[in-house]
């Protein structure tokens, strides 16, 4: 099977082989995935309202729609803000930084504050010089938190906000390492994660400033929030259309096994995201869907659809199965075999889907 991307409305020549025309629906379908899942299930770009280094001040805000007044105060507020963090980071005095890391918790708590945030007021202020200034290697942790914080919700907003980025790019991607914290390195992937969900031309520039390996590390862990937000992050960043991405991820060393035992082993929650990864590798790699397809996958998918009844695991599940089954007919082979035991269980677990009351299930189904 040829390994290009999405073909443009030219019609792509008749071929034979159950493969490639089953490869070609993968790629086609890859997109709409992604569309469907911002749509429907969960949004491409996230903005990070909690965190376990919140202290007792900080507050819920509901999501209501605020009105025009309280959106003014609220810009004007941020417009502040950035200049109180001007003034923090030049300062030298003593105290400077705990000034600093008040300056960063503030402007953090405005970007935080609503379905809307004052991001445009933030850029304009100049806020993202600041933020990347702050991203030092050698800062506190605390302040290094607070600043990726701030562009993770600030890489949340409409596509001209998170393109206002890329000069924080190279500090982000260089916390994904081992010597940052777990939460910020964590926090560093949420903001990578945002941009690459805007779309591929902020993917490509991830890509080539080397975001990927250091994503993929961050998933070989057992457990923890920090392995599900890089799994969230690298979803995003390989989408496609190109198989590059995809490819180069499942040969980096121990994301297989990562990868299997997350979809034996974890919580919902997580598995959801590793799913959603599998999507992709399984719908625009041929080299990913050979090697998923030697491992336990598609056994660990069928478990997954058999014993969970969550809506957002069962359709990247659902997805997965689909894309690994239809590899290539050595795959429907084994798979689809009277008498194998595979066999039985894929029929019962595309059968208890198609008697599901979710419609969206059955469409995927």
């Amino acid at each position: 099977m040829a390994e290009g991307g999405l073909t443009s409305h030219r019609r792509d020549p008749i071929k034979s082989s159950v493969g490639n025309v089953a490869a070609h629906r993968r790629r086609q379908n890859a997109v709409e995935v992604g569309k469907e899942r911002r749509e429907s299930l969960v949004r491409a770009k996230r903005l990070c309202r909690v965190s376990s280094s919140c202290d007792d001040s900080d507050v819920c805000i509901e999501n209501d729609m605020i009105i025009d007044e309280e959106q003014s105060i609220l810009e004007a507020q941020t417009s502040s803000a950035v200049e109180e963090l001007k003034s923090a980071v030049s300062f030298q005095g003593k105290g400077a930084m705990q000034k600093l890391v008040g300056a960063l918790r503030e402007m953090r708590r405005l970007l935080s504050k609503s379905e809307f945030p004052p991001v445009e007021a933030a850029i304009k202020a100049g806020a993202i010089p600041l933020l990347v200034q702050c991203l030092s290697f050698g800062s506190p942790d605390e302040q290094l938190l607070e600043a990726a914080w701030c562009l993770t919700n600030i890489a949340a907003g409409k596509p001209e906000e998170t393109k206002a980025l890329l000069p924080a790019l190279p500090l982000l991607i260089a916390h994904l390492g081992e010597k940052s914290s777990s939460p910020v390195a964590e926090q560093c992937a949420w903001a990578l994660g945002n941009v690459a969900g805007e779309g591929e031309e902020l993917r490509s520039v991830l890509l080539c400033q080397g975001a990927l390996p250091p994503l993929a590390r961050m998933m070989l862990p057992n457990k923890g929030s920090t392995v599900r937000t890089a799994a969230w992050a690298l979803s995003n960043l390989i989408k496609g259309p190109d198989h590059k991405a995809a490819t180069e991820l499942i040969r980096v060393d121990g994301v297989v096994d990562a990868i299997l035992r997350h979809l034996r082993k974890a919580d919902e929650e997580l598995a959801t995201e590793v799913a959603w990864v599998v999507v992709y590798l399984s719908a625009l790699s041929n080299v990913a869907t050979s090697m998923l397809v030697k491992s336990d996958a598609i056994q660990l998918l069928v478990q997954r659809l058999a014993s969970s009844n969550s809506l957002q695991l069962l359709i990247p599940v659902l997805r997965s199965l689909g894309n690994v089954i239809a590899g290539d007919s050595h795959t429907i082979v084994a798979v689809l075999l009277p008498g194998c035991e595979i066999t039985d269980n894929v029929i019962e677990v595309l059968v208890k889907c198609l008697k599901s009351e979710h419609r969206v299930l059955k469409k995927v189904n």
